[in-house]
C-alpha cells in the first residue's frame, strides 16, 4: 500500500516524438494488493524445486563382491567379508555402510518425490505481491538495488525501448533512465562459486540486476538485453515469479514498457473486476486500508458507537480460609481472639519459665559445692558396690550366681 498514487509518469526516451508534457498512465490496481513475504517463500521455495534433474547411486554400488561372512567362533564380526587371500582385501569387511568400499545406507533412488505441486491462487497470490513490492523503493533498496539516479517508482519508459535491437543501444537506454548502475553492480559482482557447484556447470554466480518487463510479443527487446549481466526480460502475460522475487526475496528492480504497464489492469484484474485473461481470478484485497489503528479507534465514527467506558467495578470477594486467616475467623468466632490471645501468652510464660531454669542450671558452681557434690557421689558408689550390702539376700544371690 506504500506505492499507492493516482498517475505514473512516462519516461520519454531519447529519439521519441517530442511533446508538449510527459506523458501518464494510471497506477494498476496490483501494485496496491497486499505484500505477503511468507506467500512468496513458500511458493518460491516449492516451484524452484521443479528444475531438480534426478540422481541416484548406482544400483550395483558397493555389492560387486562375492563377500560372506565368516560366522560366529572367529573372534571378529559377522559383517560379509572378501574371500580369497594374497592381497589386503581379503578378509575386509564388505556391503555394509560402515566398510571401505561398501554401499551408502539408504541408496538414494531417482523415484524422490522432486517435484512439488502449488495451488494455482497461491501461485498467482506470490506474483502479484511481488510486483507490489517492486513498486516500493523501501523494499527495492533494501534488496541491493541501485535505483538512487531512478526518476521514479514504478519505473514506466516509452515504448520505443521494445524496438532496439542491439545490445550498445539497450545500454544506453539503461544509462538514460538511471538503471545502469544497478546492471554495473551485477556485472561486477561475477565470482567463482564456492564448493562442488564449481564442477556441475554452475561455475560462476552474481547479483541480479533491472528486469525488463515488455508488452509487445516478438518484440526485438528480447535480443537487446539478454546479453547484459544481470538484466533479465519477461514479457507481461508471462509474469516468473522466479524472476520477479529472486531467491524468495521481494523487491527486485523492475522496468516497464508502456504497454506492458497498461496490460496490467486486463492480466490481473482491478478491485472492482476480475481479470480477462486468468478465468475467475480476483486480486486479493488487504485486510486494513488504513494501518494506523490508533486513529482508527479514536476516530468520531469509532467512538460513537462503542459501549462507554464501565466505571463501577465490581469485583467478587475472594474467599478466605478461617483456619489461615484471623479475620475471616473472626467473623464466625468471636472467642478466637481471647484464645489466640491467651495461647500466646501461656507460650511466653512456658519459654520465660524454660529460660530461668536453663540459667539457673548453667551457672557456675563454687568450689566448695563442687567438693561437696564430688564426694557424695564417692560414697554413694562405694554403697553400691559392697556385697555385703545385697548379698545376705536369697534373690540376689541368685542373680550373682553365688553357690552355697
Amino acid at each position: 500500500m506504500a506505492a499507492i498514487r493516482p498517475l505514473v509518469s512516462v519516461q520519454p526516451l531519447e529519439g521519441d516524438m517530442a511533446t508538449d508534457s510527459p506523458a501518464s498512465v494510471p497506477l494498476p490496481d496490483v501494485l496496491k494488493a497486499p505484500i505477503r513475504p511468507d506467500v512468496v517463500r513458500f511458493v518460491h521455495a516449492n516451484i524452484s524445486k521443479n528444475r531438480r534433474q534426478p540422481y541416484a547411486v548406482s544400483r550395483k554400488a558397493g555389492h560387486q563382491t562375492s563377500a560372506e561372512s565368516w560366522g560366529t567362533g572367529r573372534a571378529v564380526s559377522r559383517i560379509p567379508r572378501v574371500p580369497g587371500g594374497g592381497t589386503h582385501r581379503a578378509g575386509q569387511g564388505a556391503f555394509g555402510n560402515m566398510c571401505r568400499g561398501g554401499r551408502m545406507f539408504a541408496p538414494t533412488k531417482i523415484w524422490r518425490r522432486w517435484h512439488r505441486r502449488v495451488n494455482v491462487n497461491q501461485r498467482r497470490f506470490a506474483v502479484v505481491s511481488a510486483l507490489a513490492a517492486s513498486s516500493v523503493p523501501s523494499l527495492v533498496l533494501a534488496r541491493g538495488h541501485k535505483i538512487e539516479s531512478v526518476p521514479e517508482l514504478p519505473l514506466v519508459v516509452s515504448d520505443s525501448i521494445e524496438s532496439v535491437e542491439k545490445t550498445s543501444a539497450a545500454i544506453k537506454i539503461l544509462n538514460q533512465i538511471g538503471a545502469l548502475p544497478d546492471a554495473n553492480k551485477a556485472k561486477d559482482s561475477t565470482a567463482i562459486r564456492p564448493g562442488k557447484g564449481k564442477m556441475r556447470n554452475r561455475r560462476y554466480i552474481s547479483r541480479k540486476g533491472p528486469l525488463i518487463v515488455y508488452g509487445t510479443e516478438g518484440a526485438k527487446i528480447v535480443k537487446a538485453f539478454r546479453n547484459i549481466p544481470g538484466v533479465d526480460v519477461a514479457n507481461v502475460e508471462r509474469l516468473n515469479l522466479l524472476k520477479l522475487a529472486p531467491g524468495g526475496h521481494l523487491g527486485r528492480f523492475v522496468v516497464w514498457t508502456k504497454s506492458a504497464f497498461e496490460k496490467l489492469d486486463k492480466v490481473f484484474g482491478t478491485f472492482e473486476k476480475g481479470s480477462e485473461v486468468k478465468k475467475g481470478y480476483v486480486l486479493p484485497r488487504a485486510k486494513m486500508g488504513n494501518a494506523d489503528l490508533g486513529r482508527i479507534i479514536n476516530s468520531d465514527e469509532v467512538q460513537s458507537v462503542v459501549r462507554p467506558i464501565t466505571k463501577d467495578v465490581k469485583r467478587r470477594t475472594l474467599k478466605k480460609n478461617p483456619l489461615n486467616n484471623l479475620n475471616a475467623m473472626l467473623k464466625l468466632n468471636p472467642y478466637a481472639k481471647t484464645a489466640r490471645r491467651m495461647s500466646l501468652l501461656a507460650e511466653a510464660q512456658r519459654v520465660k519459665a524454660k529460660a530461668e531454669k536453663l540459667d539457673k542450671k548453667r551457672s557456675k558452681v563454687s568450689k566448695e559445692e563442687a567438693a561437696a557434690i564430688k564426694a557424695a557421689g564417692k560414697s554413694w558408689y562405694k554403697t553400691m558396690v559392697t556385697d555385703s550390702d545385697y548379698a545376705e539376700f536369697e534373690n540376689f544371690t541368685k542373680w550373682l550366681g553365688v553357690t552355697q
